[in-house]
């Protein structure tokens, strides 16, 4: 805590001329009574009527009572309006003997702040009677005493006020004395004890009387104390104060046992009847806690704390008593003199301690202030620090608002901590703090920010499915849902592209993945829009691009152009053994289908009839003579030729290269000995190809005869056998059952018919019939084909 003189001024606003500013603005403030002791809950007024305000109003703008002193005596049904007791009140512990007794309260409305004052005016019952502080008091009177000389009795205390205060005292009868009762300037009345006649004390030495204080309730109540008087000898002189009345200052923080002041008192008498003793007269508790004095030296001194802001000055009735009864009275008026020992005092009424971020000007909290010295000591000054966004505004006497000076963003600062300083203006300077936390809650005012605008990915042809290829990332500087993000692709601009079988995207993390295998020959690069969206309410997005490079693997090896690669009969080149070195016979043509370096081809001679008589060049691939021909030369040779292009692995594709050596482009040509061979070995194949196929057709059809012979005889017996034995356990006639030597088990029959279109001649296997197969199935499988001519059973 900073000490009093570091304290900057920041943002001051001194609290009294506050008070008195709103004082004079305030309307007249209203007013309610009640009957003291009346139950909690009792009913008062109906404040919502009495304000002019509806019903709904007070709940809606939050109202509430709030009351001058830390106890909150009164409440508010903000449903039907009324002003209810919160407990039961007692006038005397709230008042005392203050009359008329007012209980100070506001209501306090929000949204828009305002306040409204009112008194409750507390009516006093007769619940208290008189009380004597003692049951019985001693009164001396010399018997010289004449008729008509006063004697002050001891008064009685009655906590009620007014018509139910103490009103009158009187005496039990007797001839000596009466009572007369006394109105004192602090509205108190003293009973004095009058003589009626001259005293004897050899007559009667003593007298027991009662005093009875009355009030005047309805029925009245009464206190009494026994008044034991003693007649004694004569002393004719009272002792008498020698100032009266006394004043004396004392600081409220004096420590305990200080000396107050010293009284004196002289008494002419000689011997015991001049000697003086003091004590307090007729004091009440609350003095004789406080205070003590000297019945010898007549010093007053401090037994208990003071406290200026509970009870400000003491009246306090001092007596001197001589050795012969006689008293003398004087006063005592102690003054409080007020120091700064109350910090002052800081009470939230209303507090709000999250606010949505870019709303205008909010109220955060209301708050009251107070310091319970007075003068200098209780004068305030209320401030906040300079470097917040806040503001403070004094509203109605000692409160103030707490309110945004400008719309707040929770993206730039979160959360406030709010110190409010009360200092007030005494010496040494107290001052109290008070911390409020506010929390900025978020609003969605931010979109999703992409790390880039444009991404570039690359990936190699041939990937596998659902390869991860790169990823998209956008952050949102909102909170909560408000900056959970979501991602999703754009539809492409090109409605030729298959975006969606090509790749997709996590929602969640932006990953993209290739749906299938790309081909970078078939699509070198492609590109789309991604989104990214928040899930607030209304949700913001924004956009990036993303181009997709496929780059290209060497998955595709040489074709060879030319010569043509047909599988027809090899292309044969001519050259003429005049040919000088260097002559051009052909030249092989050949394309890659992949790019770059995988497809830079180059070309060298792989196998040669003769090694050294021709050549192929590297980069072009022209096959040359590498030198001069000769008649010792070969006429045929067969050169292969190596196509490889440069991709890591590389890929090759060869060639073979027939060449003819002539000695003239006018000779006729003539078949390859190759050739020649080959046709002369085609020719004895088709002939064995012929005989084979004539000894199959004709084994078939000798086949055939014996099937049908074999059937024909079969079904004779059948007919035979079925005139003796009838029609149970046989097969349908119309099939027939060959049992061969096959692999099989058991035999199988098939219902085959042929189609009824003559141009193809085909069969038809409809299904396999089995021996438990019977005649009504058979029957019913040939009219549903009715182009079944008829069947066969195959083992």
């Amino acid at each position: 805590m900073k000490t009093p003189e570091r304290i900057q001024p920041n943002r001051q606003v001194v609290a009294f001329v506050l008070m008195v500013f709103l004082s004079q603005a305030c309307p007249e403030p209203i007013r309610y009574s009640v009957i003291e002791e009346t139950e909690s809950g009792s009913f008062i007024a109906h404040l919502a009527k009495d304000l002019g305000l509806g019903i709904g109003e007070l709940t809606a703008r939050s109202a509430r009572v709030v009351s001058d002193d830390d106890k909150q005596r009164l409440q508010l049904d903000r449903q039907t309006g009324d002003l209810l007791l919160r407990e039961k009140i007692d006038r005397e512990e709230l008042c005392g003997s203050v009359e008329p007794c007012v209980l100070h309260f506001q209501v306090l409305l929000e949204t828009p702040v305002q306040f409204f004052e009112g008194e409750l005016s507390i009516q006093d019952i007769n619940d208290h009677s008189p009380v004597f502080p003692t049951g019985e008091m001693l009164l001396k009177i010399p018997e010289n005493s004449q008729p008509g000389t006063l004697f002050p009795l001891k008064l009685a205390q009655d906590l009620d006020v007014g018509s139910n205060g103490l009103q009158k005292y009187t005496i039990s009868p007797n001839s000596y004395f009466h009572v007369l009762t006394r109105n004192h300037s602090e509205a108190k009345k003293y009973p004095d004890l009058v003589q009626d006649k001259a005293l004897d004390r050899e007559e009667q030495p003593a007298f027991s009387l009662t005093l009875i204080a009355l009030d005047g309730g309805s029925p009245p109540k009464s206190g009494t104390i026994t008044v034991r008087i003693l007649i004694t000898d004569v002393n004719d002189n009272a002792p008498e104060f020698v100032h009266t009345p006394y004043e004396v200052q004392v600081l409220e923080n004096s420590s305990l046992d200080s000396p107050v002041l010293s009284v004196s008192a002289k008494d002419i008498d000689s011997g015991n009847f001049g000697s003086v003793s003091y004590g307090f007269f007729q004091a009440s508790d609350e003095i004789k806690q406080t205070f003590s004095i000297n019945e010898v030296t007549g010093e007053i001194r401090l037994t208990k704390k003071l406290d200026f802001e509970h009870i400000k000055s003491y009246h306090v009735e001092i007596e001197a008593i001589d050795g012969g009864g006689l008293s003398g009275k004087g006063t005592v008026v102690i003054h409080v003199v007020d120091v700064n020992d109350n910090a002052p005092e800081l009470t939230i009424s209303s507090l709000t301690n999250s606010i949505p971020e870019n709303a205008p000007e909010t109220v955060v909290s209301i708050f009251r202030i107070r310091d319970r010295d007075s003068g200098d000591n209780g004068k305030m000054i209320c401030s906040i620090p300079d470097n917040l966004p806040f503001l403070l505004k004094p509203t109605f006497k000692n409160f103030y608002t707490l309110v945004t000076e400008s719309p707040l963003d929770r993206e730039s600062r979160a959360e406030y901590n709010i110190t409010i300083t009360v200092t007030d203006l005494g010496t040494p300077r107290l001052k109290t703090q008070h911390n409020i936390t506010v929390t900025v809650s978020d609003v969605n005012d931010n979109a999703p920010a992409f790390s880039q605008t444009t991404y570039t990915l690359r990936v190699r042809e041939n990937n596998s499915p659902a390869l991860h290829i790169g990823s998209v990332s956008a952050t949102d500087r909102d909170s909560g849902a408000n900056a959970q993000v979501t991602y999703s692709l754009l539809p492409p601009a090109d409605p030729q592209l298959p975006l969606a079988s090509l790749v997709s995207i996590n929602a969640d993390n932006g990953q993209l993945f290739a749906l299938r295998s790309l081909d970078y020959e078939a699509l070198q690069a492609f590109e789309f829009g991604v989104r990214a969206a928040d899930r607030g309410s209304p949700a913001l997005s924004s956009q990036a691009r993303v181009r997709v490079l496929v780059l290209d693997d060497n998955d595709n090896a040489p074709f060879v152009l030319y010569p043509p690669q047909n599988g027809s009969a090899p292309c044969t080149e001519l050259v003429p053994r005049a040919a000088e070195a260097g002559y051009l016979v052909t030249k092989v043509v050949a394309v890659d289908g992949d790019s770059g370096q995988n497809a830079w081809l180059s070309y060298q001679l792989l196998k040669a009839t003769e090694p050294g008589l021709f050549g192929v060049w590297a980069h072009n691939g022209e096959v040359r003579t590498a030198r001069l021909l000769s008649e010792r030369d070969a006429v045929k040779h067969r050169l292969v030729v190596l196509v490889k292009d440069n991709g890591e692995p590389p890929r090759s594709a060869s060639v073979t290269l027939h060449v003819l050596l002539v000695d003239g482009f006018s000779q006729p040509y003539l078949p390859l000995p190759e050739v020649a061979a080959a046709e002369a070995r085609a020719d004895p194949l088709t002939v064995y190809l012929v005989v084979a196929l004539a000894s199959v057709s004709s084994l078939f059809l000798f086949s055939v005869l014996v099937f049908v012979a074999v059937r024909l005889c079969r079904r004779s017996r059948a007919a035979s056998a079925g005139r003796c034995s009838g029609p149970e356990g046989h097969f349908p006639g119309h099939l027939v059952d060959v049992s061969g030597a096959g692999t099989l088990s058991q035999s199988y029959q098939y219902d085959v018919c042929l189609t009824g279109d003559p141009r193809t001649g085909e069969f038809k296997f409809l299904k396999p019939i089995f021996p438990n197969l019977l005649v009504e199935d058979t029957e019913r499988e040939i009219k549903e084909n009715p182009n079944c001519r008829n069947s066969f059973v195959f083992s």
